[in-house]
């Protein structure tokens, strides 16, 4: 490890990291976490405006691409493959961005930083502690329940909101099995969330795995 990384995992050695699929919970965890521990929530999603603007095209290839599109060209025209390899967020662009936020934030305060774009292959070299990262891993009766719970729209403003809606649950399937892979393959905490898994269980279960 060089020193810059070295420095790196210090600075960040008070966050704590929830990252998953879509639909896992990951936002609802955080927050009651946070309330219990006197943390401070960052979520990635909500950042994902403000990374956008300061992204460039070429930083940000793939989201340049995607901003480009109509939305039938983004939901219903590519195959859920396509979606999944050249989806800008799930390439790792603009992590870069939530690091730069994280270090201006007071380091006397713990944080939990959450979202589907904490990769494990971008976050594992960040980690002081193994134990400070876990993600969750809905599986697809979770996901497709999240995914009608919320009301998401996006199906909704194309030509053909069936396929669109098939597209996105199979995108996001298959995303999940790669953050599965892939934590497990560097030796990451994972949850699998199920339906038969309250928000009590699912909270309970990520601060044990993160050591609070």
């Amino acid at each position: 490890m060089t020193a810059d990384a070295a420095a790196l995992r210090a600075r960040l050695r008070h966050v704590r990291w929830i990252g998953g699929g879509s639909g896992a919970g990951k936002s609802t965890v955080a927050r009651r976490i946070a309330s219990r521990h006197s943390l401070r929530v960052y979520s990635t999603d909500d950042a994902m405006p403000d990374h956008a603007a300061r992204s460039t095209p070429d930083d940000a290839p793939h989201l340049n691409a995607f901003k480009a599109m109509s939305m039938d060209e983004r939901w219903v025209n590519r195959s859920p493959e396509t979606m999944l390899d050249t989806f800008h967020w799930f390439r790792g662009e603009g992590f870069g961005l939530i690091i730069e936020d994280l270090l201006r934030l007071p380091a006397d305060t713990g944080v939990v930083v959450e979202g589907f774009r904490l990769l494990p292959r971008l976050v594992e070299p960040l980690l002081a502690d193994p134990g400070h990262a876990v993600w969750l891993l809905p599986t697809p009766e979770f996901r497709l329940a999240a995914f009608d719970g919320r009301g998401w729209d996006m199906p909704s403003k194309t030509g053909d909101p069936g396929r669109a809606r098939r597209n996105l649950l199979e995108r996001d399937r298959m995303f999940t099995d790669l953050l599965s892979a892939e934590a497990k393959r560097l030796g990451l905490a994972v949850i699998e969330i199920d339906t038969a898994m309250d928000e009590d269980e699912s909270a309970e279960r990520v601060t044990r795995a993160l050591g609070l």
